[in-house]
């Protein structure tokens, strides 16, 4: 075995998904010099796994200027499921210029509770949580996670973070001041070790994290298939009395779920044979053929979180970190949510610009969300069972969520644009994903968020803001500019991840510009703006 010694990398992330790719990019946007990622598999995952992008997973791809890199995969996942529309309306045979109508548009759709569609026509967006969102965000989008994840390898290569397929983390040996990784015949040496390698992750099994949850119940499978039969399987989602079943949305995708118990091995591969059964068996329809399997897996509701998300020089982020059934889309979403969070904070540590305590926030912060994601899936899960009371109970749910409050509630869920933070100060905004702002000189709030740096807005061109952040050099960018629609917002400081770190001035469109600048020239004020660089920015840089 070859051993490195010295520390050759400043952090060594295992697993090269979205959610290890994501934090590699973050981390050296954050200046992080040396950052490594390895991955077990010697090629992208195809097998069919995510393809839902919430609400802030998409404002933050496009915070970092990546959503006209997805936009082709995009478009063919829209392809698709126009396909898959025309043809269970009996409209498979209008193709190109002579389909027109309704069958050159994507179609439209709200998302779904345990099952239950949603209306987009119920759904009102006039509430606060919407109020200033990116528009090219909307309530979240369709991608196969398999291009998500090239895009971000794409990303991460730019950004010259090192990347090496089909190479296994073994083990590791942490000490206080860093982290000897194991590699398949190699040894490096890295200051920090972040496991995004799965819900089996060997590097949390390896450090000891407590990973306390509730054990699997259900049977399910997802699958693209070839089928003959299939115009007897109703498009959508449907209960039967031995489980649940989906068809579509795009041609060839089937979905099952039973659940009497969990599988025997939920690892093994999955055959044609074992599939046909199931769906005959869930949807009812015994002419139903599986003649070809594109790709499959199984799924079950174990549900566990790790207590914690770094012990020492060890951290947690994706699954590796919390695992749930994929009801409701939550599982990528939450992850990449955790390496942008964490992203910055490492990076800053790394570099000496924070203290270890900076990386304190990053469980304090993730951790309920978490919590949340779980329970989210859990009550999706207790709606879908077969028996009387949940059938009972999910009549009630239906009636509910077929209201224009209750469709907007669970809209507003789904999407994540309610996710914010428990963060020191007493502003509305702080805390929350800033608001994408149309700023006097054409520009957005969020173009500015490109490089990945904290950014101060100031709205009212008070000289007292720019003093205060002058000692932070290029690790902040300074931006002075007027926003006509919040006249009386005074300042933001943003965090890297975007969410509002201080805010001044007075929520909504009350008040003016006189009131933005008195605002943001009361003392309290500048106090907490220099707390608030001090905790997200970091140690001011020393000048003569």
């Amino acid at each position: 075995m070859t051993t490195t010694q010295g520390t050759e990398y400043d952090v060594v992330v295992a697993g090269a998904g979205p959610v290890g790719l994501f934090l590699a990019g973050e981390l050296r946007l954050g200046g992080a010099a040396r950052v490594l990622v390895v991955e077990r598999l010697a090629e992208v995952d195809e097998t069919i796994k995510a393809s839902w992008i919430n609400h802030p997973s998409v404002v933050a791809l496009n915070r970092r200027g990546l959503l006209p890199e997805l936009a082709a995969a995009r478009e063919a996942v829209l392809e698709g499921l126009r396909a898959f529309q025309a043809g269970a309306k009996g409209e498979s045979d209008r193709e190109g210029e002579g389909g027109g109508g309704t069958a050159t548009q994507p179609p439209r759709t709200a998302g779904h509770f345990a099952g239950i569609m949603l209306d987009p026509d119920r759904f009102d967006s006039s509430g606060p949580e919407w109020a200033d969102a990116d528009p090219a965000a909307g309530p979240g989008l369709v991608l196969p996670q398999a291009e998500l994840e090239r895009a971000l390898g794409r990303w991460a290569g730019r950004l010259g973070v090192e990347v090496r397929r089909g190479v296994e983390l073994t083990g590791f040996t942490a000490d206080a001041d860093g982290v000897a990784v194991h590699l398949r015949g190699e040894t490096v040496r890295a200051g920090w070790l972040v496991g995004c390698d799965g819900g089996r992750s060997t590097v949390r099994k390896l450090a000891g994290f407590a990973f306390p949850g509730t054990d699997p119940e259900i049977t399910g499978y997802q699958a693209v298939v070839e089928l003959t039969g299939a115009e007897r399987l109703k498009p959508g989602w449907h209960t039967t009395d031995a489980g649940t079943y989906v068809h579509g949305p795009f041609p060839g995708r089937v979905l099952t779920v039973e659940f009497d118990s969990p599988p025997a091995d939920r690892y093994a591969p999955v055959t044609a044979e074992e599939l046909q059964a199931n769906l005959r068996r869930v949807s009812g329809v015994p002419e139903v053929t599986v003649t070809g399997v594109r790709t499959a897996t199984r799924f079950t509701d174990n549900a566990r979180q790790a207590t914690e998300y770094r012990k020492g020089r060890v951290l947690l982020a994706g699954d590796a970190a919390h695992v749930h059934s994929p009801f409701g889309g939550q599982g990528l979403n939450l992850g990449l949510g955790d390496a942008l969070n964490l992203g910055w904070k490492l990076a800053a540590v790394v570099r000496g610009r924070a203290p270890e305590s900076l990386l304190d926030t990053y469980t304090a912060e993730r951790h309920p969300l978490g919590a949340w994601v779980l329970d989210w899936t859990r009550a999706q899960i207790a709606l879908m069972r077969p028996d009387r009371g949940a059938r009972a109970l999910r009549r009630v749910v239906a009636d509910l969520a077929g209201s224009t409050s209750g469709t907007t509630y669970l809209v507003n869920r789904v999407s994540g644009v309610w996710q914010r933070y428990d963060l020191p100060g007493s502003h509305p905004l702080t805390g929350a994903s800033a608001p994408d702002l149309e700023l006097s000189d054409g520009t957005r709030l969020g173009e500015h968020l490109h490089t990945g740096r904290p950014l101060l807005l100031d709205l009212t061109g008070r000289p007292a803001l720019r003093a205060l952040a002058a000692p932070y050099g290029d690790r902040l960018t300074f931006l002075t500019a007027t926003c006509p629609a919040k006249p009386a917002l005074a300042a933001l400081l943003v965090r890297p991840d975007g969410f509002v770190g201080w805010a001044a001035g007075t929520e909504g469109e009350k008040g003016g510009a006189e009131d933005a600048k008195r605002c943001a020239e009361d003392d309290t004020e500048d106090a907490g703006l220099t707390e608030a660089l001090e905790r997200w920015v970091g140690t001011a840089v020393t000048t003569a």
